[in-house]
């Protein structure tokens, strides 16, 4: 299969300068999108952090995870990192190579000094010469920070003079999504001090041993720090492949805490968890996948939502309503909508299949953004969800009793259940995973069949009751 490329363009190289007045960080910007549409190279930000030595170490941090991989390191791995502007702050974002490492530095408005902050999205340029200038960099000297080319540049510039071509990121925009629905389900575990913080992560490995992939580990409070536990003991948190968490390595002598999010335990199973390192005016988070074999992109969480036509829908209305905001309330959207909560929630999964919306796990909130790639190509391109219209399509589903289904694949046929809600098959992916991975190919179909059918059925329903409701010799 050919792999389309995705070309990211800056009218030059970003750098960091040194002049009497302090140093500029200018971090080129490529084609992102804006409240006024389209833009080549957007400016979302120009003035100065109040945590020099802090931002410039959380920027790396995330460059380090986009550089990355954490499994099958043998492949290279670098794309650099998105950038939304939402009027009063900007988040970094960016994916492992391997897709099972999502990192975001929230820069907040106590980071930022000395100008508004735009709106939009788009990728920031970090090269090689950039990485070792932010290395280096010390001291509290004042650090000028321009996102987007400056108004010299766009006017003087006819082109973009810097091109990087990458393989088109659809498993990053997989990623984004499947990301933001696991962390809804998150709690805050534990909340540690800066030393205990520092303390604690030091002592993780950087490698996994051997050089492959380590499994997961369990972590229960105790007093002021975390003990590791062999087992999910109640309250502990899910630590999967440890050395993934060696770029907050980078950030640690500027950390003011460390919080850690995850689901409660429920059995055995490695969970995926959230690790927020908290600095001056800024948040740094990894989220872990729940095995470093296991990238975000095919966790199929949010696949339901992209099988539903009523989730679609919704999904137009909500986005009309969204305006870059850094606080998006599922309760004042349904207000807004005149849609039930749990819609809205629904309608802002499937936005975020598209890229645009994510989620704050320490404000519990989401946030308006827009992704500068082509949505409907991941959606297209996501197997089980294409694999499952095929079989729609084809006639394979076979609606049986209450919830129960018989779904020809090949030459196999495969029962499909509903039980609580929930739908089981007896194919060998769900013997592998048993719904922790999302469903089935053949029970998304089957999914999709009880909802077409119960359309059908309220269709068939309001027909009748009109044509009951007219008056005898209406129609004479």
């Amino acid at each position: 299969m050919t792999r389309t490329a995705h070309t990211f363009a800056y009218v030059r190289p970003s750098s960091l300068t040194a002049a009497e007045a302090g140093r500029t960080l200018s971090l080129e910007t490529a084609g992102g999108l804006t409240p006024t549409g389209a833009d080549a190279h957007p400016q979302f930000f120009a003035g100065f952090l109040s945590a020099p030595q802090a931002a410039a170490r959380a920027l790396l941090a995330v460059a380090d995870v986009a550089a990355a991989r954490y499994y099958r390191r043998t492949l290279p791995a670098s794309l650099d990192p998105v950038v939304t502007g939402n009027g009063d702050r900007l988040r970094f974002e960016s994916f492992s190579g391997c897709c099972g490492v999502y990192a975001r530095l929230d820069v907040l408005p106590d980071g930022l000094r000395g100008a508004d902050t735009g709106h939009g999205t788009t990728n920031v340029d970090v090269n090689n010469p950039l990485r070792e200038a932010l290395s280096r960099l010390s001291g509290d000297d004042p650090l000028h920070l321009r996102v987007g080319p400056d108004e010299m540049a766009v006017t003087t510039l006819d082109g973009p003079v810097v091109e990087k071509k990458v393989p088109l990121p659809e498993r990053w925009l997989r990623g984004f999504a499947e990301s933001q629905h696991v962390t809804t389900g998150f709690d805050l575990r534990a909340e540690l001090t800066a030393a205990e913080a520092a303390r604690f992560l030091r002592s993780l490995p950087r490698t996994a041993v051997g050089g492959g992939a380590s499994g997961a580990l369990w972590v229960v409070p105790a007093g002021r720090t975390l003990r590791p536990t062999t087992r999910p003991v109640p309250g502990a948190v899910c630590l999967p492949g440890p050395e993934r968490l060696a770029a907050l390595q980078r950030v640690l002598r500027h950390a003011t805490g460390l919080r850690v999010y995850g689901p409660a335990p429920a059995g055995a199973e490695p969970t995926a968890s959230a690790w927020e390192v908290t600095l001056p005016g800024m948040r740094l988070t990894l989220t872990l996948s729940p095995e470093a074999s296991r990238g975000f992109s095919g966790e199929g969480g949010v696949l339901e939502a992209l099988a539903t036509d009523e989730a679609a829908g919704d999904a137009e209305l909500i986005s009309v309503l969204l305006a870059w905001e850094p606080r998006i309330d599922p309760a004042d959207l349904a207000d807004q909508s005149g849609l039930p909560v749990d819609r809205v929630r629904a309608a802002l999964t499937r936005l975020g299949t598209a890229g645009r919306v994510g989620y704050d796990i320490a404000e519990a909130a989401y946030f308006h953004r827009e992704l500068p790639y082509d949505a409907r190509r991941a959606e297209r391109h996501n197997p089980r969800l294409v694999a499952a219209r095929a079989l729609l399509a084809a006639g394979a589903v076979t609606l049986g009793g209450p919830g129960t289904a018989l779904v020809a694949s090949g030459e196999r046929r495969y029962q499909v259940r509903e039980s609580g809600g929930a739908l089981s098959c007896t194919c060998q992916w769900w013997a592998d995973h048993r719904g922790r991975r999302g469903p089935c190919k053949h029970a998304l179909a089957t999914r999709m069949a009880l909802r077409a059918a119960a359309s059908t059925a309220a269709a068939t329903t309001d027909a009748t009751s009109s044509l009951s409701s007219v008056p005898s010799g209406a129609a004479r």
